[in-house]
């Protein structure tokens, strides 16, 4: 399988909870059509009942990988009822699951004990983490965006430092889904402090890369990819909008 290191910066597109069946395959259609995002730096985070689906599209015409959305804390199968272990997303073909995202923290209470058991279930079986990263309006106005962040980061560097590739996604939590961007400032002064810290933390022969979400859409994603600070982006609404979608590939492709 190809990495999604080998070529250029990384676009992640995260469908939440959306999809059907017909909707799926009409997307993932269009995408393995279009040469910007038929390339292995672009990464499909689709819910769960679709990953086999994406399988065996991908098997047959795709160059896109295929992501999922989370993954079980439990690291070996057994009887619980209702989870999906990371080696069920190995077996039907993802590449990199999403750890830490907003959501998952807000919504089902997820901190450190948690994700440093996803961590270790991925690592187990090879599976890239894609660790998201972020803080609130109030964190930001407080003067706490990078304090937040880093401890973030601390919690689980210990299990980072044992991969041999990083992807880091930062997602100011109070840009996604609100339609507000961080300035491009912001966004630079944020990922420069990631990139150090990875830098100082991570050992040498380590690949790294620090992605930006948080309501990244095809007026916009040009100019954050254009940041030497930016390996990439992870986007969410636009994604499920192919042409904007679309868009955001071809702005992937002229960095």
């Amino acid at each position: 399988m190809s990495s999604p290191f080998s070529a250029g910066k990384l676009v992640i597109a995260n469908w939440k909870m959306h999809g059907s069946v017909t909707q799926v395959r009409a997307a993932l259609s269009v995408l393995s059509q279009d040469s910007a995002c038929n390339q292995s730096h672009i990464m499909i985070a689709l819910p769960t009942p679709y990953l086999l689906l994406a399988n065996e599209w991908q098997q047959q015409q795709a160059g896109w990988q295929i992501a999922a959305q989370d993954v079980s804390s439990f690291a070996e199968d057994g009887a619980f009822t209702g989870e999906v272990s990371a080696r069920m997303l190995a077996d039907v073909g993802c590449r990199a699951v999403l750890v830490g995202h907003s959501e998952r923290r807000q919504y089902f209470a997820e901190g450190q004990q948690v994700l440093s058991k996803k961590l270790k279930a991925l690592a187990q079986h090879h599976l890239l983490p894609i660790f998201c990263v972020g803080e609130s309006f109030a964190q930001r106005e407080a003067g706490l965006a990078w304090q937040t962040v880093e401890q973030q980061l601390d919690e689980v560097m210990p299990l980072l430092k044992e991969l041999p590739q990083v992807v880091v996604a930062y997602e100011p939590v109070w840009a996604i889904g609100t339609g507000k961007v961080a300035s491009l400032a912001d966004v630079e002064e944020m990922h420069t402090q990631l990139q150090k810290k990875l830098l100082h933390s991570l050992p040498a022969c380590a690949t790294m890369r620090v992605l930006y979400g948080g309501s990244v859409k095809a007026d916009n994603a040009e100019a954050i990819l254009a940041l030497p600070q930016v390996d990439g982006v992870l986007v969410g609404g636009a994604s499920l909008d192919l042409g904007q979608f679309k868009k955001i590939c071809q702005a992937s492709e002229k960095r």
